[in-house]
């Protein structure tokens, strides 16, 4: 099975940062069969990548989220994009990726909780890391039986 993860956010808004730790934090396990992207948020693009694998997880910061995080399956919907390109969801996507690759990769949402988002820095907060760390380890235990 070939999993990608795709970690978003934004790392000079702290704790929003937490989607590409994670993604940094899943590429140093060297899972095989796991593909690791990192942005700022989702493009319509990543659609096609999507295509090309059995499962993707969307990791991304969440300010209500249950401690430590949240993995839960995404259904996909019909792609919906508005004027902005930031509107774009992970279970659009999932959607675009079908109607246009005829791709149903399954989908995951792994929410993780942060608290601090409005200031600019490049850090996390101290509960960031530990949630951060608990999603991590739980990611390498449920992607395990890829290898």
């Amino acid at each position: 099975m070939k999993i990608l993860v795709i970690g978003y956010g934004n790392p000079g808004r702290l704790d929003d940062g937490l989607g590409p730790a994670f993604a940094e934090k899943v590429q140093a396990f060297e899972l095989p069969g796991v593909t690791v992207e990192s942005n700022y948020q989702l493009n319509i693009e990543d659609a096609e990548s999507m295509s090309r694998y059995d499962a993707v997880v969307f990791a991304d910061a969440s300010v209500d989220a249950p401690e430590p995080f949240e993995f839960k399956p995404l259904k996909a919907t019909p792609p919906v994009v508005g004027f902005s390109s930031h509107s774009i969801t992970a279970e659009s996507l999932a959607g675009l990726a079908r109607e246009l690759f005829g791709a149903n990769p399954r989908s995951y949402s792994m929410a993780i909780r942060g608290y601090e988002f409005n200031a600019f820095g490049e850090q996390l907060s101290g509960r960031a890391v530990q949630n951060l760390a608990a999603a991590g380890e739980f990611f390498r235990l449920w992607a395990s039986p890829v290898s």
